[in-house]
């Protein structure tokens, strides 16, 4: 078994072992192998130990290794998004977890309103507040959910977050607990086209606690493919 196959195997069995300390179905919980900065041929690798779900984070090769693989993956954009990059990600994507502004949501909508289709997006915050990061602010989230799901050819999947790091993943979980909290609070607005089933939220080094707050997809890329170059 090569590298990554036994590094998936062994996730795997941690995302279980996870959800069941908690009491949830691992089958509620979906493994993104971040992939951004690897080459084609780590993602064939994964795909061959029965990964199909992969995470990019750059526009530019996100397109490149949709282009090189022919292979029945599901793609999330995981990173920061330009508006004016967006149609290149048109159709191709099956989410976009970065959505913090309306002005990025309404150019998703109209991209995905030319191919007559519905963009399934997330909400990012900012919860650490963290000037480095990309995010809305947790107090504008009521209001930016309520003029997002405004839109056609949207619909708001959930949360995603990005919270500070900290050596100790037990001291993230208040994190983790808060966007939970939050879309709690979005989904009882009963808001159109929004269906909050979705938290993105964990990352190699804090994603069993993730799990343990609720989490749905965890984002894990160097557990799987090393250290980035």
């Amino acid at each position: 078994m090569n590298p990554i196959a036994t590094n998936l195997k062994l996730i795997h069995q941690q995302i279980e072992a996870s959800c069941l300390k908690s009491g949830r179905n691992p089958q509620d919980v979906r493994l993104i192998a971040v992939s951004k900065k690897k080459p084609p041929e780590a993602l064939e690798e994964a795909h061959n130990a029965g990964q199909n779900l992969f995470g990019e984070s750059y526009v530019q090769e996100f397109r490149q290794k949709f282009e090189q693989l022919s292979l029945p993956l599901e793609w999330h954009f995981i990173g920061g998004l330009q508006s004016n990059k967006v149609k290149y990600l048109r159709g191709k994507t099956a989410l976009i977890h970065s959505v913090d502004r309306y002005s990025l949501a309404r150019e998703i909508s109209q991209q995905w309103g030319k191919i007559n289709q519905t963009a399934s997006i997330l909400l990012q915050f900012n919860l650490g507040e963290e000037t480095s990061k990309s995010g809305a602010s947790e107090t504008e989230a009521l209001q930016l959910a309520e003029q997002i799901s405004a839109l056609p050819h949207l619909q708001i999947r959930g949360l995603m977050t990005l919270p500070p790091y900290c050596e100790k993943p037990e001291d993230v979980r208040p994190f983790f607990r808060r966007l939970r909290l939050l879309a709690e609070k979005i989904a009882a607005a009963n808001l159109p086209n929004t269906a909050v089933t979705e938290l993105s939220m964990g990352m190699s080094h804090d994603f069993q606690i993730a799990i343990e707050e609720g989490a749905t997809l965890v984002r894990i890329g160097t557990a799987i493919f090393g250290a980035r170059d």
